[in-house]
């Protein structure tokens, strides 16, 4: 692999991201991969072929290969999930996982504080719960930005003082309980103390070296901006984060794909089929999340997750030993808009009308590289039909690294 890569999921989630990032750490020497949104939601699964697995959550999904993961400042960062994460590394042979990370200080932090602001804000939801993963990162975001600059970041676990005011307003702002603040902080100034902290510049420095894999969490359909507001995560969820980081560096942009369409928790699912079955091995159902559902290929869906993201280079595609030969190729509404970033008025409208949406199907899909790539006008790339890096295969005609 010559180029730095973008990986991005075109639906809502749950594509396979890690194991195709897996699957490029293993392809040659990779600099780092470089975490670019969410924070510890996400859950990448990655199976090695001596049957080692581990749920990435802020590790990035090459850890088990040796390569190094950077925490960007567009990520939300948990030291006490990154902690036990690391545990669970260590326990797969990883010999220093938390040797392997460098982190933003400029990256906000998710405290209890915030987690169990998010819960009781989703709970006074009712039946009308939005999906929230209950990990804090819509309240840590949403705190940050309605006191600009009070935001616990990382960076900020370097001076216990400041970090301890920060933690007193932070809880009684929200009303919550929780561990008592000085414990929240030796343990966040022990994390500073465990890993590397860098500022900003540090990304530059990294694309100088081998190619830079930027892994992406969630989905664009569930994008803050573009997504089916209100079930969405509070997080860019498209390429744009990634960009930014490169500022201007060429990378590919590639986008992953199911042969089929799952989402967890609430919100549209124009083509879900239960007989599609429900939890996967990996893929279960959250307490907080919901159920683990599976729909059929969505190429309107996925069209528009393209038009958010401005397009993809290239699409790796999942899931080809899976049992499925439909496909939906349009909704009875026509295609979907894209709207104005910021307008959650307008995305809630859009919401409502995807709700209400019927799908049209194609039958009979056997070649499904060639179906996705007819639907979406991408060609596709890189093809999976297993958990494993060697279940996966650059396919025939597809263009290469070299042409992209």
């Amino acid at each position: 692999m010559r180029e730095h890569m973008i990986v991005v999921d075109l639906g809502y989630g749950d594509a396979g991201k890690g194991t195709v990032v897996d699957w490029l750490c293993a392809q040659g020497p990779v600099q780092a991969v470089v975490r670019f949104n969410g924070g510890a939601q996400a859950a990448h699964n990655v199976v090695l072929p001596d049957g080692r697995h581990h749920t990435f959550a802020q590790f990035g999904s090459g850890t088990l290969r040796g390569v190094p993961t950077h925490l960007s400042r567009f990520m939300v960062v948990d030291p006490l999930a990154l902690a036990s994460e690391a545990t669970h590394l260590a326990g797969l042979g990883v010999p220093d996982p938390f040797g392997l990370l460098t982190v933003d200080r400029d990256a906000l932090i998710a405290t209890p504080y915030h987690a169990a602001a998010g819960r009781a804000r989703e709970l006074a939801r009712g039946a009308d719960r939005h999906g929230s993963c209950g990990m804090g990162i819509g309240a840590t975001m949403a705190y940050a930005l309605d006191h600009p600059g009070l935001g616990p970041t990382v960076g900020d676990c370097e001076n216990p003082a400041l970090l301890t005011r920060k933690l007193y307003a932070l809880r009684e702002t929200l009303g919550v309980a929780g561990p008592p603040v000085e414990d929240c902080v030796a343990a966040y100034r022990a994390f500073a103390e465990r890993v590397i902290l860098v500022d900003s510049s540090f990304t530059r420095a990294l694309l100088r070296g081998h190619p830079v894999v930027f892994e992406g969490a969630q989905g664009v359909l569930l994008d803050e901006w573009h997504g089916f507001h209100p079930y969405t995560t509070w997080s860019t969820t498209t390429f744009a984060n990634a960009l930014a980081l490169l500022d201007g560096v060429p990378a590919v942009r590639l986008g992953v794909l199911r042969t089929f369409t799952p989402r967890h928790g609430p919100g549209p699912l124009v083509t879900e089929d239960p007989e599609l079955g429900g939890s996967e091995v990996h893929n279960t159902t959250g307490p907080w999340q919901g159920s683990f559902r599976a729909g059929h290929f969505d190429a309107v869906a996925h069209r528009y997750a393209l038009a958010v993201a401005g397009g993809a280079d290239a699409l790796a595609l999942t899931h080809l030993d899976a049992p499925v030969s439909r496909m939906c190729v349009s909704y009875d509404i026509g295609e979907l808009p894209v709207g104005t970033a910021g307008d959650l008025d307008g995305q809630d409208r859009l919401t409502r009308r995807v709700l209400q949406a019927r799908p049209r199907y194609a039958d009979g899909v056997d070649d499904w590289p060639a179906a996705v790539a007819d639907v979406l006008g991408v060609p596709v790339w890189l093809g999976s039909a297993g958990p494993t890096a060697a279940d996966k295969a650059r396919l025939s005609g597809a263009i290469t690294l070299e042409r992209v």
